[in-house]
């Protein structure tokens, strides 16, 4: 009983401070930025907890993006990130990230430009959440693992988007090849670095919390599923370039096969943790078996690039002993004095042969 009054207590604290800041925000003489801060507010409440921010305060927050005003793009992200940086609660954070990760992948041009040059942008911990933590009961503390988790998804969701050229959400070139008009030739983008960094979104969404029975809250699965949403757009950009390496596995160098067989070992590592934190939802048995046969393929043509190397380092090394007693200052054909035995030096008459190995 106590526990719950407890709870009661708290929500109508959270409710009290909600309410102070859209009344605060709503006498502030600079009008446009009071509207701004009310929409965050309002999208990103203390109360109803498990909850997520209802459609039309997600839209009301979106149509801002409509001003393509800098300032008020600006405006509008700069209180999102202090709504995100200031709280205390579990829920806010999780709502207020929710919100930003809803403006990285449909909100309008100047709402996502903002997102990925704010200030304090700088790598991967861009958020500043991995430390976060809400101890005011058990079930925000579990909470808390989710904040943090779902902070790392944003910021290298971000990370993609702009390695990539928003390549995710924009398709602004469709193949690995290009031409190159200045100089009338084509030539290869290199698509193992991209490669590279879908892999590593997809193995940080594995880090996901061993919490897993708080997807059950609206707030979590919503979420979850918006992750999945974002993760099935990686996995079909993965698929395009699985499938080329595969096709190029021929022109490939060792040190590139190496590289890729690594990748896509990694990446059929993360299979078993996306399968329970989906729940087989993105399961996809052919992308799977894709990545199973090209990496069968990039490791069978490793193998036998590395037995050639291997064949021609001992080749080199038989060569440098056959021409132990060549000397450049001989004509061919003629004999080579050279010590003979364990003796007295004497001379010992030798045929001496030119090598043609290089």
């Amino acid at each position: 009983m106590a526990i719950h009054q407890n709870k009661k207590l708290k929500n109508l604290i959270h409710s009290f401070k909600d309410k102070a800041s859209i009344i605060k925000a709503t006498f502030s003489i600079h009008r446009r930025s009071s509207s701004i801060k009310v929409a965050v507010v309002r999208a990103t409440t203390h109360g109803s907890r498990n909850n997520p921010p209802s459609d039309s305060r997600l839209a009301a927050l979106l149509a801002l993006g409509n001003d393509f005003r800098s300032s008020t793009a600006f405006a509008c992200i700069e209180a999102l990130m202090k709504r995100l940086h200031t709280t205390s609660s579990a829920a806010v954070a999780m709502k207020s990230l929710f919100t930003l990760h809803i403006i990285v992948i449909r909100g309008p041009f100047n709402l996502r430009d903002q997102v990925a040059f704010f200030p304090g942008y700088g790598g991967r911990n861009f958020l500043n959440l991995s430390a976060f933590r809400d101890v005011s009961d058990s079930e925000m503390n579990d909470l808390s693992s989710w904040v943090r988790w779902y902070a790392g998804v944003v910021e290298h969701n971000v990370t993609v988007d702009r390695k990539l050229d928003r390549i995710l959400y924009f398709r602004s070139r469709n193949c690995e090849i290009v031409e190159d008009c200045k100089e009338g030739r084509k030539r290869k983008i290199d698509l193992s670095e991209e490669l590279e960094v879908l892999v590593g979104f997809v193995e940080r969404i594995c880090e996901v919390p061993e919490s897993l029975y708080l997807q059950k809250k609206d707030l979590v699965y919503e979420v979850v599923r918006l992750v999945l949403e974002i993760y099935r757009l990686v996995q079909r950009e993965i698929w395009v370039r699985v499938k080329e390496m595969g096709d190029r596995v021929e022109s490939l160098s060792l040190e590139e096969l190496t590289e890729l067989v690594g990748v896509l070992a990694r990446l059929e590592n993360c299979r078993r943790k996306l399968s329970v934190l989906f729940v087989n939802r993105g399961k996809n048995e052919e992308f799977w078996e894709l990545v199973k046969i090209t990496k069968g393929k990039l490791a069978e043509k490793k193998g036998m690039k590395e037995e050639k190397r291997m064949v021609m380092v001992e080749m080199r090394a038989d060569s440098v002993e056959s021409t132990r007693f060549w000397n450049p200052f001989v004509e061919p054909g003629q004999l080579l004095w050279v010590p003979a035995g364990d003796g007295p030096l004497g001379p010992a008459i030798l045929p001496l042969t030119v090598s043609t190995v290089g």
